[in-house]
C-alpha cells in the first residue's frame, strides 16, 4: 500500500466533497460536454463535479483506494466517471484528444515534473484548456496542507517554463487564500493559480 493508499484509506474524504474553488470559478470556459482529464484526482471531488456539469471525465491517480472512493462518489451523485490507475512519471493521454486538463494540487518532484506536464499538455487539442492550482513555495510557512518539500511546490514562473511553446498563459497568480477543502486542506494558504490554452 503506497502513501496515497494509506491516506485515502482513512474514513471520510481527505480533501472534502466539494470542487476546488478556482476550478469552479473558471469552469464556464469549458464548452458543453468537454472531454476533461483530471490527473491526480484522488478521491474524485473535482472529476465528479465536472461530470455533474455534463462533461466526459477521466480521473487518473496513483492510488487505487482513492479511485475506488471516486467511483463511489460518482455513483452516489448519479454520474459516470472513467478512472485509470497510473503513475504520471510515465503515463500520458493520447495526443490532441482533450478539451481540458485539470491539475489541482498534483505536486510532482522536479525530476519528472516538466516532462509530465508537457506530456499532459500534448493531450490537449489546439485551444484546449490547462487549469492548475498548486501550493507555492511560500506555503512552507503555513500549516494548511501540501508537501513540505520545496522541490514539489510551484511558482508561476516555473509553470511558464514547463508549458512554454505548448500552452499560452491566460492567467497567472500567486497569493494567500483561505482553504476549506476537507481536513487535508484547511486554513490560510499560499497558492499558485495558472490557466492557459494549447497553441
Amino acid at each position: 500500500m503506497n502513501f496515497w493508499d494509506q491516506r485515502f484509506a482513512e474514513p471520510g474524504y481527505k480533501y472534502g466533497l466539494e470542487p476546488n474553488a478556482f476550478l469552479r470559478e473558471q469552469a464556464a470556459r469549458l464548452a458543453p460536454a468537454s472531454r476533461v482529464l483530471v490527473p491526480g484526482d484522488g478521491e474524485g471531488r473535482n472529476g465528479v463535479w465536472l461530470a455533474e456539469q455534463g462533461h466526459s471525465v477521466t480521473s487518473v491517480d496513483y492510488s487505487s483506494v482513492g479511485l475506488q472512493k471516486a467511483q463511489a462518489l460518482a455513483a452516489s451523485r448519479g454520474v459516470a466517471l472513467v478512472t485509470e490507475l497510473a503513475d504520471l512519471a510515465d503515463w500520458g493521454p493520447a495526443a490532441g484528444t482533450l478539451d481540458a486538463v485539470v491539475l489541482v494540487y498534483t505536486h510532482l518532484p522536479s525530476a519528472i515534473r516538466q516532462t509530465a506536464h508537457r506530456r499532459l499538455a500534448l493531450g490537449l487539442h489546439v485551444g484546449g484548456w490547462m487549469l492548475l492550482e498548486s501550493f507555492h513555495p511560500e506555503q512552507l510557512a503555513h500549516s494548511s496542507g501540501g508537501p513540505k518539500d520545496v522541490d514539489m511546490l510551484y511558482t508561476p514562473g516555473l509553470l511558464d517554463a514547463d508549458f512554454a511553446g505548448l500552452v499560452r498563459c491566460e492567467l497567472s497568480w500567486h497569493g494567500e487564500i483561505q482553504l476549506a477543502e476537507g481536513p487535508g486542506h484547511h486554513g490560510l494558504a499560499h497558492v499558485t493559480r495558472w490557466l492557459g490554452q494549447r497553441v
